[in-house]
């Protein structure tokens, strides 16, 4: 039977119909969105720091780099990075990068994983970098999925985004745990007061 035969017989068939009901979910809620926030980036394996928007941000990031040579960024607040991820020919040119920098829209206190839509040309700098930072807003972050779902905004040029939360690690290879496996091996998040 054709999937199209299919329908029809249930339709022909469907004596009573229902309207979907109107529910109002609203989802767990915490007393401290913010330090629940935190905590659940740590418990996902980020780090945390914290910065006003008015300090040295460049410095900020050497000081939690000491020893990166490639930072790329398409901020226009970061100084420091020697590849953009806008003018580079193709994503190949960003393989070897140290740290990739990125601004997150919404962090989701829930489960500690921010939206980052894509804002540059290139996202594989959001994978291929041996670190990520992400920035976030302090006022940006939400209590559960829900309300993540209902803030996310894509970017016309290039519709896509993603849910990133610590730093990427797999167990499937002989059930040890390998860190950086698929993307970066390390997640700092910085929020911006």
């Amino acid at each position: 039977m054709k999937k199209e035969e299919l329908f029809k017989k249930l339709r022909d068939n469907t004596t009573l119909q229902y309207d979907m009901p109107l529910v109002n979910v609203r989802g767990i809620q915490y007393k401290d969105t913010y330090a629940q926030f935190k905590a659940m980036c740590r418990q996902m394996g980020a780090n945390v720091a914290e910065a006003n928007k008015t300090d040295d941000l460049d410095q900020l990031l050497r000081n939690l780099y000491p020893e990166a040579r490639t930072f790329a960024s398409n901020l226009p607040f970061i100084h420091l990075a020697t590849k953009n991820p806008d003018t580079v020919e193709e994503a190949a040119e960003l393989n070897g990068t140290d740290v990739g920098i990125v601004m997150g829209q919404t962090g989701v206190a829930e489960n500690g994983c921010i939206w980052i839509p894509q804002t540059m040309k290139e996202k594989a700098i959001m994978f291929i970098s041996e670190y990520l930072v992400i920035f976030i807003d302090r006022q940006d972050i939400v209590d559960n999925m829900h309300q993540a779902y209902a803030r996310i905004k894509m970017d016309p040029r290039y519709n896509f985004g993603s849910f990133i939360s610590g730093p990427s690690k797999t167990a499937d290879i002989e059930q040890a745990l390998v860190m950086g496996a698929q993307a970066a091996r390390g997640v700092t998040v910085v929020i911006l007061q």
